[in-house]
């Protein structure tokens, strides 16, 4: 029997590599198999056929080939170990999951989570749209692999491209992936590509039962369904013939995964569209920098159909009034009196996030985490990092003092002052604390949506992937939340909610938007208000250009934590001196959190792959210390967050 190349689905470091075993004549890259492997039964991928036995060694058979993956993906799978530093069978997990026993599913993925959508006829095309769809099937013609940014205001049309899109790549017998940051939070979109398309297309999102997972999976290997939307990692979805790859809002964070592989969705879609020939779509309001720069942009340009609300900044300097200005209370007023709707971004939960005392000046803090505790409204102090929780004490426990102060305002604070000066408006939370799953969601959005006169009001979520009808008022109750992060991007984000909040005000009819802020002057207020994201991103390049960040260089960051600060800031200052080709940022130490001690290094370069290659091997010498020592370390390239 022919001899094949196996890499083990395991993820144990010393078994990263591949094994030889016997298969079947035709068994070949992309199988997934079932093997024997130091005494057990493990499932592996296929990735060479037609190699040769390692001198001495006895090749065992394979037991079975359990089922078939595009090529395509395991060439993807290995690039992503490679570039992200991780090991190839962690990367071949993402495009191999466990197939659980088959079950009778009771509902159609994704529609017990609401996302199932209602009839929709192609709507009548602007000629930027026109002018994208025929850019887009030119190069779905070509099938030399492509990358777009398509990007426009706030309702410019952006949903309906994709859509004539997918049509047009089913029309040449090839299929479609569509990636939202968070699916539990698009479901009008999910709902827009259900009624199109109906059962041709499969959801892919962390709701479904494993179950369901495996069913939508073998509906797309199977060509049954040819349009896939899902999160981030439906990426990785069996399809074979992909012609497509739409990433909506892809300025969104979410996309980036936070734990081995710590890939991107975006850089994997632009790999995967280059070894398969396909189209890839960015698109967003409010685009990175990076995409930007780098990609061939369709434009949009304004909101179809209508103008873009105004913008008033309001400067809390000189307002008595928080969380509720005198000018923000005054817009609400005129929601109360003449119906219609309101959504407030606050991106804070609870009542308070610090509670203060005057007497001695302490603020109750996280006793395993540096940071403040949260009061909520059940009268508990929580911490929103490790989840510790203790009640609201009488008097300050340092000094007695009962003279305790509640510092700063949360989404509880903002509700229950909502409710007391408009008691006619009905009042729908979404935050983390009022919603913990994708039913609660989607009931208090079509409480909002079938309201008459209501406020909309929580942390972001209520920026991201929402269109109601009648809102006439967006606010930011405090812009200033992100602006002090000691990250690159923070005013990048900062910009990026503001706009993308504005765009939820005034879709069909005249709208206005507040932001409230102690620094109107700053950077991302001043383009916000003007609605110019194209001066705010060539602006922001120049900064970038300037300081080495990305787009212009690349980031590797590595971060360890440890029982104490000394050993993780001593490995990090030997690791430092040893990174070639790399300029380097601390090691710094940051807060801590769960009762670990952290710190980073930030190594800018040209060569990620390299320096993250570097940093594992010096790292896997100095293991013994750092098992010694109860250190762990992560080693993060292209990080999104610092």
């Amino acid at each position: 029997m022919p001899l094949v190349s196996v890499f083990p689905l395991v993820t144990t470091r010393n078994l990263a590599r591949p094994f030889t075993y016997e298969a079947p004549e035709g068994v070949g890259p992309g199988a997934v198999v079932q093997v024997r492997l130091a005494g057990r039964k493990v499932r592996g991928v296929v990735v060479e056929a037609g190699v040769e036995a390692p001198p001495g060694v006895t090749v065992a058979p394979v037991e079975k080939v359990v089922h078939v993956l595009p090529e395509a993906l395991v060439q993807l799978a290995l690039w992503l170990a490679d570039y992200y530093g991780s090991t190839p069978g962690r990367a071949l997990a993402l495009v191999a999951p466990e197939r659980p026993a088959r079950r009778k599913v009771q509902a159609a993925p994704g529609e017990r989570h609401g996302l199932s959508g209602g009839e929709a006829a192609p709507e009548r095309l602007s000629d930027p749209q026109q002018a994208a769809i025929a850019a887009i099937v030119e190069e779905l013609d070509a099938r030399k692999g492509a990358h777009f940014l398509l990007s426009g205001a706030t309702g410019s049309g952006k949903t309906e491209v994709y859509l004539q899109a997918c049509a047009a790549t089913l029309a040449r017998g090839r299929g479609a992936i569509v990636l939202v940051p968070e699916i539990a939070l698009a479901p009008q979109t999910v709902g827009r590509f259900r009624a199109r398309f109906g059962d041709g297309v499969a959801i892919l999102h962390s709701g479904l039962t494993d179950a369901e997972r495996r069913d939508e999976r073998e509906r797309i290997a199977s060509g049954e369904a040819r349009i896939v939307v899902g999160a981030r990692s439906a990426i990785f979805a069996p399809m074979h013939g992909l012609g497509l790859i739409v990433l909506d809002e892809e300025h969104d964070p979410a996309y980036k995964q936070d734990s081995d592989p710590r890939y991107d969705a975006r850089t994997v879609a632009a790999k995967r569209a280059a070894l398969e020939g396909a189209v890839a779509v960015y698109g967003s309001a409010t685009p990175r920098p990076e995409s930007w720069l780098a990609l061939r942009r369709l434009e949009l340009g304004g909101r179809l159909g209508g103008e873009l609300p105004t913008v008033r900044i309001v400067d809390l300097r000189r307002e008595a009034g928080y969380p509720l200005s005198a000018p923000l209370l005054a817009a609400l007023g005129k929601v109360s009196e003449e119906g219609g709707k309101a959504i407030l971004l606050l991106n804070r939960r609870g009542i308070a996030p610090a509670v203060h005392c005057r007497a001695c000046g302490r603020t109750r803090r996280c006793g395993a985490c540096d940071v403040s505790l949260v009061l909520h409204d059940d009268g508990r102090l929580a911490c929103h990092h490790c989840g510790y929780s203790e009640p609201l004490p009488p008097a300050c426990p340092a000094c007695g003092s009962a003279d305790l102060a509640r510092l700063g305002a949360g989404t509880q604070r903002l509700e229950k002052e909502l409710a007391a000066a408009f008691p006619e408006l009905e009042l729908v939370r979404l935050d983390a604390d009022a919603v913990d799953d994708p039913e609660t969601l989607v009931r208090a959005l079509e409480r909002f949506a079938a309201a008459d006169r209501a406020v909309l009001l929580g942390t972001q979520m209520v920026a991201k992937g929402h269109h109601f009808s009648g809102v006439t008022l967006a606010a930011v109750v405090d812009a200033d939340t992100g602006l002090a992060m000691p990250d690159f991007r923070a005013e990048e984000r900062v910009f990026q909610l503001v706009t993308q909040l504005a765009g939820r005000s005034g879709r069909d009819g005249p709208g206005r938007v507040i932001v409230q802020t102690f620094d109107p002057e700053a950077r991302p207020f001043l383009y916000a208000r003007r609605h110019d994201v194209a001066g705010f991103l060539e602006d922001e390049l120049e900064r970038r250009r300037e300081l080495g960040y990305p787009p212009f260089r690349h980031l590797v960051r590595i971060l360890v934590t440890g029982p104490t600060a000394e050993p993780t800031l001593l490995l990090l200052r030997e690791l430092r001196g040893r990174l070639d080709g790399a300029e380097t940022v601390g090691p710094a130490p940051l807060l801590r959190l769960r009762g670990r001690h952290r710190a980073q290094l930030i190594a800018k370069t040209d060569s990620p792959r390299r320096v993250a290659a570097q940093a594992a091997h010096l790292l896997a010498a100095a293991a013994p210390a750092m098992r010694r020592d109860g250190l762990t370390v992560v080693v993060d390239v292209d990080p999104q967050s610092l």
